[in-house]
């Protein structure tokens, strides 16, 4: 059996991920410093895989305590979530994210390099490729910038190219796309402090009465309701692509992947899906355009399919029906932040 460091992973990608990995045979540590996440996903976890959780708090800036870890445990791999995520709080505070999204990466890559583990799955993001005008988006298209956040995850990939010339790492690098829905145990899902900088967690939350109206910034977009296309992926599809891109690894198979769905979906058309998961009508309002927003951002997914056997299996509305029955046991008193 495998046995996987898993950074992060009690937040809302990487414990679903912790799920997957463990329903596919591996065994899992999770390095986690809760600054995102709570505790009490570990008892779900727990409940989720029959298995107690073994876990161990810390940060991946810790170099003392990556050592130590990576020399009382036999690793064959990690999977790297560990990271700030915010666009808007990256542009407010670059050194933070510079601190943990790059220290974190090249602490953790030293401390894996000198126990001898070179396997290595990367989370990285959409937001590499900037303001694209040409769409569905390829991997071989050029990355930009637009935000801290985006410069992060760009220069952590050049760090990991760069590594894979000087030592024998295989690395699996997946740009996702955005991530929604939750377990469908209602267990685990995305429950953001705050007000929700996302599309579908501030839908939730409209229809649980905490925010009055859906704000739709932009009804004059050239899409044909004139509101901006996103590609969304269920987190449980997600999580499987990290499985997949692990196996790959495994039989030495370095790869660069988007994980999406190829098939946008619009703003509008998300609160339409939303209102039939919910069963009522939910409010809305046209607001200005957003600074910085894009038309348009989707995946083309076939590098994903052709390298890893990777698809995605859920629509739309099992996107939108898993979300709401996470926020629903939310209300009732299951309480997790993710």
């Amino acid at each position: 059996m495998a046995r996987i460091l898993l950074t992060g992973g009690a937040g809302y990608i990487g414990s679903h991920t912790y799920v997957a990995l463990s329903e596919a045979g591996y065994a899992v540590t999770i390095l986690d410093n809760f600054a995102n996440s709570d505790r009490d996903v570990l008892d779900r976890l727990a409940r989720l895989t029959g298995t107690e959780v073994d876990v161990v708090e810390g940060s991946v800036l810790d170099r003392a305590l990556l050592d130590r870890l990576l020399s009382e445990r036999a690793f064959d791999g990690a999977v790297h979530f560990a990271a700030r995520k915010a666009v808007g709080e990256s542009v407010a505070r670059p050194l933070d994210y510079f601190e943990t999204n790059i220290g974190g990466l090249v602490t953790l890559t030293q401390a894996m390099r000198d126990a001898g583990v070179f396997r290595l799955v990367f989370s990285s993001t959409a937001t590499v490729y900037g303001e694209p005008e040409v769409f569905p988006l390829t991997e071989e298209m050029p990355l930009s910038h637009t935000s801290p956040y985006a410069f992060t995850k760009i220069t952590c990939e050049r760090i990991l190219e760069q590594a894979a010339l000087a030592d024998p790492w295989a690395v699996g690098v997946l740009r996702y796309f955005n991530p929604v829905g939750a377990h469908p145990s209602g267990l685990i899902g995305e429950d953001p402090r705050g007000v929700p900088d996302n599309l579908m967690p501030y839908i939730a939350k409209v229809a649980l009465g905490e925010l009055p109206v859906l704000r739709v910034f932009g009804d004059d977009y050239d899409t044909p309701d004139g509101t901006a296309w996103r590609d969304y992926i269920h987190v449980m599809d997600l999580a499987r692509a990290h499985v997949q891109s692990l196996d790959a690894l495994m039989e030495g198979r370095s790869h660069v992947v988007n994980i999406g769905t190829g098939n946008p979906v619009s703003v509008l058309q998300m609160h339409a899906a939303y209102q039939d998961a919910v069963g009522r009508e939910l409010p809305y309002e046209i607001a200005p355009r957003r600074a910085g927003d894009v038309p348009k951002l989707y995946a083309d997914p076939s590098r994903a399919r052709d390298v890893l056997g990777f698809s995605a299996e859920y629509g739309l509305a099992e996107m939108c029906t898993s979300s709401w029955t996470w926020v629903q046991a939310q209300k009732r008193g299951w309480g997790f932040n993710s």
